[in-house]
């Protein structure tokens, strides 16, 4: 099945000729005499009030009761009659002169339409593209006509083999012209895909409201319903005559899909009758999230809402200094890794503390959509009812991915090994990025992957595959590589090791090691081996330090500043950040250290310092990778020279971090050169103006921070992702002392 937006420019017509005259026809017909798109719009209805109050109301210029005689000389005819009075009309149609007029509908079910179509005009020639406009009201006839009716709403042609390319374009430009979304689809493909998302809804809701109806109580019942009732049961009120027609022209589709979902219906009794909550639990957490999922895919936009804006503008003022005590969100990589090793433990893991960015729903989505069942996330607690290693089930379709690219390096690793085939895809950022690096060594092991062009999303994982450890040294230091060959160790046949150039991050180790699993670590070289099994446990998810990064340079920059950083992840792999200040001459001290599930964390005090350039030694650059474009703001606050080497991985990230911070910071006036591996940075004055985040949480967070120093207010444009990772920011910094809100609110 192939769906595709049509584009053309709707060109005025003649004579438009309106077949019935209800809700849909009438404002079909509105819609265009309103907008002046035709030289005459004419009505047909058998009903004499219904012709009456079309001319009346405006709704046609005049009305016929004869459809010969409307149809003389017509451009367009539109058959809005109900589906089973189509084959009638259609033979009327057939026995007259057309000449070259274009014939369209608007029924719901398209295979009865074109059957009959065949049937009429057997053998004769008919410009003839049947449609299909999903809108409506609770209200009918032609006196509820509305011209704005099929305003963003969509409407799909479903041209036949024959269909002539100039009448398709004709009648899409004149939906077009109303506001709709035109697609275009096979019949076969539409019928089956309204029958699950319109008719079965329907059917259903007669089918409650009537069984409710019958019974001896239906007076209490319906006193007693709730507001939920009521929204389900509304489309009982629709005419019942029209739904008659669609459910006896479509009921092939109709069929299969009732019986699917008595199918599941069958098994949600079962498990009631069998008292099985985790059965009941499984069905209800993804159908809470179902919805919201799907909309997310076909958008290709995020898992929380990034403010309902394209270009969302921050707008960030100059301030004084930063105060109080705040606990940033929890660590998106421990938060990914919990969501996957327990699904993948036996029994149930509680996580508290999980950071409910875009990033780590994205995991979690994937787990449950491979039949995983996870209740929450809510106030950072999520409760997973592990499968066990090999107790995945196959997805429906595609695992998307969103903008997170840990979700889809750390999942191919896990996926290669399973026995069914996957897709993972992503948003447009994130199928721009590279994933060869995965995809080669686990091609090595054994896997089976395609990818898109030059490596890149989607990835195409061939279930079913045998793979076998080996020992790998990564060409450079990864810890999404490493962390999905460790993964993939834990299924393939023998040891698998994995050695890296530099030190990064360990999550992965420590976690498996707290869900039970062995894994050793020798210098720079970890290893597992199959054969184990993970073993349900407690997360704490400790303050990420990458968010906790934008305050620690906040407060460092700002004079007079001194905050604390509440229970933040301190593990030696991601302290680059820390480091790299004090080497600058950062006042930081930790307080407070302790350990909980196996990953250090402390309370990090921060105090205002003069800040110094430095060349930033090569070996903490993959500590502190992700942190890098607000260390060059501290950079650009900085007394001399900031020299960075070896961070090419900043080019590959949700942006070109190097040159988009660079840009910004020309554009303040700072003195920064972009490397094809780092940058240079002057320290010096920082100035007000435009900068452009391309999208990119962490340059719009980070030229917030810039605004503590500069001269005049920052507009920060394209930062609607913030609230998609880290989902208070706006809020944390208002309460220290940061003076940056969206544009308009500020």
């Amino acid at each position: 099945m192939t769906v595709t937006a049509v584009q053309s420019n709707a060109p005025k017509i003649g004579r438009l000729v309106v077949v019935g005259l209800g809700l849909i026809g009438g404002s079909f017909a509105k819609g265009l005499r309103e907008r002046g798109l035709c030289r005459e719009v004419v009505g047909v209805d058998l009903d004499a009030e219904s012709r009456r109050l079309a001319v009346q109301l405006g709704v046609v210029d005049r009305c016929e009761s004869d459809l010969a005689a409307a149809c003389q000389g017509a451009d367009v005819i539109q058959l809005a009659v109900p589906i089973l009075a189509m084959e009638k009309v259609l033979a009327q149609l057939a026995a007259l002169d057309l000449g070259n007029a274009v014939l369209t509908d608007v029924g719901s079910a398209k295979g009865n339409v074109v059957r009959a179509a065949r049937l009429a005009f057997s053998g004769k020639a008919v410009r003839l593209v049947p449609g299909h406009p999903i809108a409506g009201s609770e209200q009918s006839g032609v006196e509820a006509a509305n011209a704005e009716l099929f305003r963003r709403h969509k409407v799909i042609l479903t041209p036949c083999e024959h269909s002539d390319e100039a009448a398709l374009a004709l009648v899409e430009g004149l939906w077009r012209e109303l506001g709709a979304d035109v697609e275009a689809m096979e019949v076969e493909h539409h019928d089956q895909v309204l029958a699950a998302t319109s008719h079965l809804p329907h059917l259903l809701a007669f089918t409650l409201v009537d069984s409710l109806a019958k019974r001896s109580e239906n007076l209490e019942i319906f006193r007693y319903a709730a507001g939920g009732f009521r929204d389900f049961t509304r489309i009982a009120g629709s005419d019942p005559v029209m739904w008659h027609d669609i459910f006896l022209a479509n009921r092939e589709a109709v069929l299969r899909t009732l019986d699917t979902f008595r199918d599941d219906l069958d098994a949600l009794r079962d498990a009631v009758d069998a008292g099985d909550g985790h059965q009941l639990l499984g069905v209800f957490t993804r159908a809470r999230v179902a919805r919201e999922h799907f909309s997310k895919i076909l958008a290709r936009r995020a898992y929380v809402d990034a403010m309902h804006s394209t270009d969302l503008i921050f707008l960030a003022k100059p301030g004084s200094s930063l105060a109080g005590r705040i606990r940033v969100p929890g660590d998106k990589s421990i938060s990914h890794r919990s969501i996957m090793l327990g699904s993948l433990a036996e029994g149930t893991t509680e996580v508290e503390g999980f950071l409910e960015g875009e990033d780590a729903l994205a995991t979690l989505q994937a787990f449950r959509d491979m039949g995983v069942v996870i209740e929450g996330p809510h106030h950072g607690r999520v409760t997973i009812h592990g499968v066990g290693l090999h107790g995945l089930k196959a997805p429906a379709g595609p695992l998307y991915m969103g903008n997170s690219g840990t979700s889809m390096r750390l999942l191919s690793g896990l996926l290669a090994a399973q026995p069914f085939d996957t897709t993972l895809t992503g948003d447009a950022s994130l199928s721009k990025r590279p994933m060869n690096r995965v995809a080669k060594p686990l091609r090595e092991m054994g896997a089976v992957i395609e990818t898109g062009p030059e490596g890149r999303p989607p990835l195409t994982i061939k279930g079913g595959q045998r793979l076998t450890g080996m020992a790998y040294e990564m060409p450079m230091a990864s810890a999404q590589v490493k962390s999905c060959l460790l993964l993939a160790g834990l299924y393939a046949a023998g040891s698998t090791s994995v050695t890296e150039p530099a030190p990064t991050r360990d999550h992965t180790e420590r976690m498996l090691r707290g869900f039970g699993y062995p894994v050793s670590v020798e210098g720079s070289t970890a290893s597992v081996e199959s054969g184990h099994k993970l073993t349900a446990t407690c997360i704490e998810v400790p303050a990420d330090i990458s968010s906790a990064a934008f305050f620690l340079v906040a407060a460092s920059i700002a004079a007079g500043s001194e905050l604390v950083l509440e229970h933040v992840g301190i593990n030696p792999t991601r302290t680059g950040v820390i480091d790299i200040l004090k080497l600058m001459g950062g006042d930081i001290t930790l307080e407070n250290q302790r350990e909980v599930g196996g990953e250090p964390v402390a309370d990090i005090r921060v105090r205002a310092a003069k800040l110094k350039g430095i060349d930033i030694p090569e070996d903490l650059v993959p500590l502190a990778i992700d942190e890098f474009p607000v260390l060059f703001v501290a950079a650009a606050c900085a007394e001399g020279r900031t020299v960075l080497r070896g961070a090419e991985e900043l080019r590959v990230k949700e942006s070109d971090r190097i040159q988009v911070m660079a840009d910004g910071l020309i554009a303040l006036g700072v003195k920064a050169e972009p490397t094809p591996d780092g940058i240079i940075i002057e320290g010096g004055a920082i100035g007000g103006g435009e900068v452009w985040a391309h999208g990119d949480h962490r340059i719009a967070m980070s030229f917030s921070v810039a605004s503590l120093r500069a001269s005049a207010p920052i507009r920060i444009h394209d930062c609607a992702n913030v609230a998609t990772s880290f989902p208070n920011f706006l809020a944390l910094a208002a309460e220290v002392g940061i003076n940056v809100a969206v544009e308009g609110n500020a």
